[in-house]
């Protein structure tokens, strides 16, 4: 089963260490990429920083699109009540059809935020929560979306190529 899912760390190098650990949790089988982008926020910086992980470069445009598409929205949309509220909503629009829901959506952005870092992962056939033990005392917490199947292939076919 596919699963979309972001770890926050609070400290913005946490998730280029756990993206590190990810590369050993896949070779143990813990759980299998499909793909997964880093977002640090440095204290004092403006907005967060993003990397791309994929290293498939036949479909990285694909998932760039998506982390593009979702990460960049979640934190150029305004940030004060109403406007808000339909920026987030206009962003869920957009990601309806892969299972990320609105208050997903809102979670990663409220707890995003200067200081901290996220991992976000799609990943397949993954034991996630062995694979929150590798992050264990990195202040680590998971959001999690279990994607069904027909999510799943939409979100793949959408932003993945395969």
């Amino acid at each position: 089963m596919a699963a979309f899912t972001v770890w926050k760390f609070d400290d913005p190098d946490g998730a280029d260490q756990a993206a590190e650990t990810l590369k050993f949790a896949e070779r143990d089988r813990l759980v299998k990429i499909v793909d997964h982008a880093v977002v640090r926020w440095p204290v004092g910086a403006d907005k967060p920083d993003v990397r791309h992980g994929h290293e498939d470069k036949w479909h990285a445009t694909g998932w760039g699109a998506f982390w593009g598409l979702l990460i960049g929205a979640l934190w150029a949309v305004p940030v004060v009540g109403a406007l808000a509220g339909a920026g987030l909503g206009a962003l869920h629009k957009a990601t309806e059809n892969t299972g990320i829901t609105k208050e997903q959506l809102e979670t990663i952005r409220t707890e995003i935020t200067e200081g901290t870092s996220g991992l976000f992962l799609v990943t397949e056939e993954g034991d996630l929560d062995r694979l929150g033990e590798r992050f264990h005392g990195w202040n680590s917490k998971l959001i999690a979306t279990n994607l069904t199947e027909g999510e799943r292939s939409i979100l793949i076919e959408t932003f993945g190529g395969a």
